[in-house]
Formats: C-alpha cells, sequence, structure tokens
C-alpha cells in the first residue's frame, strides 16, 4: 500500500469528536465527475460541435475558479475524466492546460470510458509529459493525504468490464492511519438506483453505509450519474453529477459537488455549472396559431447556441402553415446548435386545403400531378408530401 502527501494543510479547531476518534478538523473539497472531454454527439455538426468540446474544457477551468473562490483544499473528479482513452491529443493537451492554471490538488479516477490500461490516456507519453505536479492520477492501492488529518483512496477502473464491486475491494484492502477523515472515490452503478440490474461491478450500497454508520469511512464521492444524487440515508455518498449536460434523459445534470467534512457530518452543497441545454418539445400542430406558439416557445429560450433541441411534431397542417412552418425550423437551426425531429414520436401530417390548391393555379399536366399527390398525401405517402411542399414551394416563388 502506498502512501502519498501533497496539498496544504486546511485546518479549524472543533469540539472534540465522538467515537471512533477523528482529527478536530473540517476540510472543504469539490467533487465533480463525469467530465468525458473529447465528448462528441451525432446531432451537433461543424462550429456546434467545436464549441461543445471547448465548453467541456472551459468547465475545467471554472471548477478551479470555484474551488479557489471557495477555499477548497482539493478536488476529487470521480471517474470518465475524458470520453475514451483514444481521444484527440489536442484535448489532453488543452485540458492539462486549463489544470495548471491553479494550484490546487487535482485527483483523477479513470472510470468506464477511460480505464487505467496500459494503453490508457493517463499512460500516454503526451499526458505524463504535461501533467501538473499538482495533478495526481488515483492508482490502485494508493492513499493520499491531501490535508493532514485527511486520507483519500480511489477504486479506478483498470478494465471496461470489471467482474466485481471495486469500491469495496478497494475500500477492505486499505490500510489507513488511525484517527483520520477518510474519502472513497468511486465510479459505477449503485445497486439501490438500479436494484434489479444483474451487474457484478455494481457498487454495493449496504456495506459502504455500514462502514459509515460505524465512523470509520466520512464520504463516497461517486461518478457515473450525470445527475447529482443523494444514494441511501447517511447523507454522505454522493453522485455529483457531470459540470455539463450531455443527454435529454438526465434529470438534474450540469453540476459539482461542494463537500465539508467534520466529526459532526457531512455537508453537502450542490453548485451549477452547466452551461448548455437540451430540450424535448412536444406540440400539437393543426392551424397557423399552433406553429407561432411553436415559434413563441423556441424564442422564449436562452442561450440557444447552446440548446439542443429535440421536438415532437404531431398533427396535420395545410401546406400554407406548414411552409410557415419549415421558415421556424429552419429559423431555429440557425439559431440553435441543434433541432431535430424526434421522427420516433412524431406523426404530422399534410393536410392540403381548398386554399392551397387555389394558391397552386396549374393547369394541364401540372394540374394533374398537383391533384395526383394531394391523393397521395391525404393516404400518407410521405413521398408525395415531400413532392407537393416542393411544388409548393416553386409555385410561390414564380409569382
Amino acid at each position: 500500500m502506498q502512501r502519498i502527501d501533497s496539498g496544504p494543510v486546511f485546518e479549524r479547531p472543533l469540539t472534540p469528536s465522538l467515537k471512533p476518534p477523528i482529527p478536530q478538523i473540517m476540510v472543504r473539497f469539490l467533487h465533480t465527475s463525469d467530465w468525458q472531454l473529447g465528448m462528441t454527439r451525432h446531432f451537433l455538426e461543424g462550429e456546434a460541435q467545436h464549441r461543445f468540446t471547448q465548453s467541456r474544457i472551459d468547465r475545467v477551468r471554472t471548477i478551479l475558479r470555484i474551488a479557489k473562490e471557495r477555499e477548497c483544499s482539493f478536488v476529487v473528479v470521480a471517474g470518465d475524466c475524458f470520453e475514451t482513452n483514444q481521444v484527440h491529443r489536442q484535448t489532453v493537451v488543452r485540458t492539462l492546460e486549463a489544470l495548471r492554471e491553479e494550484s490546487i490538488p487535482v485527483y483523477l479516477l479513470a472510470g468506464n470510458h477511460d480505464p487505467l490500461s496500459d494503453w490508457s490516456v493517463f499512460r500516454t507519453h503526451t499526458f505524463r509529459r504535461l501533467c501538473p505536479d499538482h495533478v495526481h492520477v488515483l492508482e490502485p492501492g494508493e492513499i493520499h493525504s491531501p490535508v493532514s488529518g485527511v486520507e483519500l483512496i480511489g477504486a479506478p477502473w483498470t478494465v471496461k468490464k470489471p467482474h466485481q464491486d471495486l469500491a469495496w475491494e478497494t475500500w477492505e484492502a486499505a490500510d489507513f492511519q488511525p484517527g483520520t477523515q477518510r474519502i472513497l472515490v468511486a465510479h459505477g452503478g449503485a445497486d439501490l438506483l438500479t436494484p434489479h440490474a444483474i451487474d457484478p461491478a455494481q457498487i454495493q450500497m449496504k456495506r459502504l453505509e455500514e462502514v459509515i454508520e460505524r465512523g470509520e469511512l466520512h464520504y463516497v464521492a461517486l461518478g457515473d450519474r450525470h445527475s447529482f444524487t443523494h444514494v441511501g440515508t447517511t447523507g454522505r455518498i454522493v453522485y455529483s453529477g457531470a459540470p455539463e449536460p450531455t443527454d435529454y434523459r438526465e434529470i438534474d445534470s450540469g453540476t459539482i459537488a461542494l463537500i465539508e467534512l467534520d466529526q459532526d457530518g457531512a455537508r453537502v452543497e450542490r453548485m451549477s455549472t452547466g452551461t448548455w441545454t437540451f430540450h424535448s418539445l412536444a406540440f400539437e400542430l393543426f392551424e397557423r396559431e399552433d406553429v407561432e406558439q411553436l415559434e413563441k416557445t423556441l424564442d422564449g429560450i436562452d442561450s440557444k447556441e447552446r440548446g439542443i433541441l429535440r421536438l415532437q411534431l404531431n398533427g396535420s397542417l395545410n401546406l400554407t402553415d406548414h411552409q410557415h412552418l419549415e421558415t421556424v425550423l429552419a429559423d431555429g437551426e440557425s439559431r440553435f446548435a441543434s433541432v431535430q425531429i424526434w421522427e420516433r414520436h412524431s406523426d404530422l401530417a399534410l393536410a392540403p386545403d381548398d386554399a392551397d390548391l387555389a394558391a397552386m393555379s396549374l393547369a394541364g399536366y401540372g394540374e394533374q400531378t398537383r391533384d395526383r399527390l394531394v391523393a397521395e398525401a391525404k393516404q400518407g405517402d410521405k413521398e408525395a408530401e415531400d413532392a407537393l411542399r416542393l411544388l409548393f414551394r416553386l409555385h410561390g416563388r414564380a409569382q
């Protein structure tokens, strides 16, 4: 068992502790996870993807700035620092440059996205050469003492699919000094949150809660779940959430956790850091007023350049109103980072009316084509709908 000391001392005398004795200090630190630097999203294209990538590195700077402002002694990153071990070299270099801007100790844990294997990003020549002295990768079995009276151990993933509870295995093997406040940094799913999942690597909460209740373990910093979440009843086991949202399904993402530990307990403050937003919106469209309401809703969303939209569109519109909808969506695609129609949950029919047909004053073969497309569109033929919309637009431009 290797013991590593680093970082400044941050102490405050408090009332004598209860059993088992721990130092009479209060320690404050930041708990974060799931940076997944270098992440790409299939719904982002061109410069939007570049902005998304840069925003995640910028959140590293935000985290360090908050740590400095709140006088934290250190930062723990509970897994998935990088999206993959094959992340682009530029992402690694820019991340280490961001970490270099503040000298506060930072402890990085490898997760399922960036396991600490022989080909890990943390083992590369680039990472090792440029990694600042105050940034530490949590190796298996290493115990760190970031401040006097505090000991920290991580449970890194070394393979993509471990066959055991790494958190418990790490805890059982640890050889802590007596009378210290102990922090376990781990990554993975908790059995209390997914009780029916069959996964040998699932973190068994009951065992950790028992050692917490005995006063032997004082905080468990978890990663993997992108939503800020307390687990169990001790108040000392927490998922920090990801500092930037990554998906529509995340309930409380874009967060980090500020932790204060002393002999009386753990105080956990949820802090918002996210700048990107995911919006899943549903609309029933039958007339122009419905399209205008959709337009108004999109207008009301802040920070559009960092907004990702998934729209469910149901109902039926005539050609005129559908053309207005296309204009609204085209404007949205220029204003937002991404606007996607959720096809699997959308069913928007084209219903040409007499006013549409009158607007397309065609004769001969053109009139026959129009009428055939109208008939096929009413039968739900999507290709006919597309052709009819194109004909309507082209005729309008010719007027």
